[in-house]
């Protein structure tokens, strides 16, 4: 397995999305430009979700165009539907992220979907961004446990794992959305996938709310997981 840890920061989307400051778009071009200088080559710009509902993403292609290009780094956004996927597209960004569910209870208050309706969606997106050559990065929320349904059944996400890398997302990525996973767990599920799907294309999402966030990665790191997501100063 590889040495070489890969890190995606998500700061400037999954950080700032829900903060009561609204940054300006030169705010957050500073905030990208600063984590690409750090080190950083692959970065979460931003998403192309309505800015009515989420005002501290607006203007997120306009933001692309402002952005010093570098060949070294990759961009990404969070897109939730096909309209977003034209909008990044149009935009010139590189890949596109999306997001799936492992559970019906997430889908239904985060999306107001229920989770096979996602999952068509996503099938959809992946169809066309495979014709485009567009890179897809699929997230799993609530893949470790939901805040409405409870411990997320580990086979559950072994099943959406499998199906989504036979549909060709570049990489799948794993999130402990609410911050319940804890070690042990971790490190049987990513085993488990490590071991069925090898490890170039998985990757982990975590958050620190119970503590757990670091002890978690080392988990994943055990296991031979080498991508994960980060956020610039913990932010989020």
């Amino acid at each position: 397995m590889a040495e070489r840890v890969y890190i995606t920061d998500v700061g400037p989307r999954d950080g700032l999305q829900n903060q009561p400051v609204i940054l300006t778009l030169d705010d957050r071009r500073r905030l990208i430009e600063a984590i690409c200088a750090a080190g950083v080559r692959r970065v979460e710009v931003g998403s192309f979700v309505s800015s009515r509902a989420v005002p501290a993403m607006a203007g997120t292609g306009e933001l692309l165009q402002r952005l010093a290009r570098q060949e070294s780094v990759a961009f990404s956004a969070l897109i939730p539907n096909m309209k977003g996927y034209e909008l990044a597209r149009e935009a010139g960004i590189e890949r596109v992220a999306l997001v799936v569910y492992a559970s019906e209870g997430m889908a239904r208050e985060n999306v107001n979907m229920s989770r096979a309706q996602v999952d068509d969606i996503a099938a959809e997106i992946l169809a066309r961004a495979n014709s485009d050559g567009m890179e897809v990065i699929a997230t799993i929320a609530v893949a470790f446990a939901c805040p409405f349904d409870g411990p997320v059944n580990p086979e559950e996400v072994e099943e959406i794992t499998a199906r989504l890398l036979a549909q060709g997302v570049e990489e799948l990525v794993l999130a402990d959305t609410i911050g319940a996973a804890a070690p042990a767990q971790v490190r049987s599920l990513t085993a488990a996938l490590v071991a069925a799907h090898g490890s170039d294309r998985l990757a982990c999402h975590f958050h620190d709310t119970r503590g757990m966030g670091l002890a978690n990665v080392y988990a994943a790191l055990e296991s031979g997981v080498r991508r994960f997501d980060s956020s610039v100063g913990g932010l989020g």
